[in-house]
């Protein structure tokens, strides 16, 4: 095949329409370990940012903009709305706006300190529409083949699992490795790396009168700059998703292995619910519905990767790595999971700030 996808995320799903859509004469293949959105992608909170976790970064463009442009042209509908986001803090540092919607006790008062580029978007919509795009467009999308090796030549050697002790053997041109906190070892990425679950709760609808008087009648999603952490956004039947706390998978390395209802987990999930009754006397009856934990990878710097897979270097760089978010990842992915389309069409290069070793 001309082009392997690792990975059916929102970054490997991304990628595979992309290419299609550019050159429909390759053939791409998306290899997918369980099924589509099974990581990250598909246990998302659904807040849209504009930047990287590190900030700006020189070159990366107009983030929001560019998922835009990519829903509207692969013809993606995920209820993507772009009303800005609100950081909030406490402490005496944190002064706040002019006019705080937010006034929450929570180790202090929290309340809005500055709003920046963002929304919010369906990441079920998104992952869905994004797979049906790339089908649409002729690429293939193989769930339960999980990659266990890579052989690296000119054209690489693929040994895919089946998860019935078979394994196959495909060769690619290229390869893009979509992968993030599920698959350190094939990805190429190991020092610096920090997989990791973040934890979320879905709270049941409220009414119109309960968001007013907690603030968010304005529907921005928010996350605090300090700690302890916090993040949520309204859904649009009036529930909330919350969500903190990070776990830490039992090895570094294989977050599959994680039990959320395991003693760790189970207690953050209730400070966290407790959290969440006490930041204002209207959540106090607050009822929650549904619990989960997301797979997502830091690094030492903060900066996502997107760079040559090191392996790659000595035959022709034919392998590219993206990941590594930290929690930036619901925009940021399917950007820059087209621009890495573009880079094998020799349409772009990459950036200089996602070096896997900076």
């Amino acid at each position: 095949m001309d082009f392997a996808v690792i990975g059916g995320g929102f970054t490997g799903l991304a990628a595979a329409a992309w290419l299609r859509r550019l050159a429909p004469e390759k053939s791409v293949a998306v290899l997918e370990a369980a099924r589509i959105g099974a990581g990250a992608s598909g246990r998302t909170g659904g807040m849209s940012l504009a930047e990287t976790a590190a900030g700006p970064q020189r070159g990366l463009g107009d983030v929001l903009a560019g998922l835009e442009d990519i829903l509207k042209k692969l013809r993606v509908k995920c209820d993507l709305r772009l009303g800005g986001a609100w950081e909030i803090a406490r402490g005496p540092g944190a002064t706040g706006l002019r006019r705080s919607a937010i006034h929450w006790n929570d180790s202090g008062t929290l309340r809005v300190v500055n709003e920046v580029p963002g929304g919010t978007l369906d990441p079920g919509k998104l992952v869905s529409g994004l797979a049906r795009a790339a089908q649409r467009l002729g690429a293939g999308i193989y769930e339960n083949h999980r990659v266990l090796d890579v052989y690296w030549n000119a054209a690489p050697e693929i040994h895919v699992g089946d998860g019935r002790g078979n394994i196959r053997r495909f060769t690619a041109a290229k390869i893009i490795f979509a992968t993030n906190a599920l698959s350190l070892d094939v990805s190429g990425l190991g020092d610096g790396m920090h997989p990791r679950l973040t934890l979320a709760v879905l709270a049941n609808p409220v009414s119109e009168k309960v968001l007013q008087a907690i603030g968010l009648a304005e529907r921005k999603p928010f996350y605090t700059l300090d700690f302890p952490y916090l993040w949520g956004r309204v859904r649009p039947d009036r529930s909330i998703v919350w969500g903190a706390g990070l776990v830490q998978s039992p090895d570094e390395d294989d977050l599959d292995r994680v039990d959320i209802a395991a003693p760790e987990p189970a207690q953050i999930f209730a400070r966290l619910e407790e959290r969440i009754t006490h930041l204002h006397p209207a959540l106090e009856n607050t009822k929650f519905t549904h619990r989960w934990g997301g797979p997502i990878l830091f690094r030492d710097n903060w900066k996502p990767v997107f760079d040559w897979h090191p392996q790659s270097l000595e035959h022709g760089k034919n392998g590219i790595v993206i990941g590594a978010f930290a929690g930036h990842g619901v925009a940021l992915s399917s950007y820059l999971g087209a621009w890495a389309a573009e880079i094998f069409l020799h349409r772009r290069p990459l950036p200089p700030w996602g070096a896997i070793k900076p």
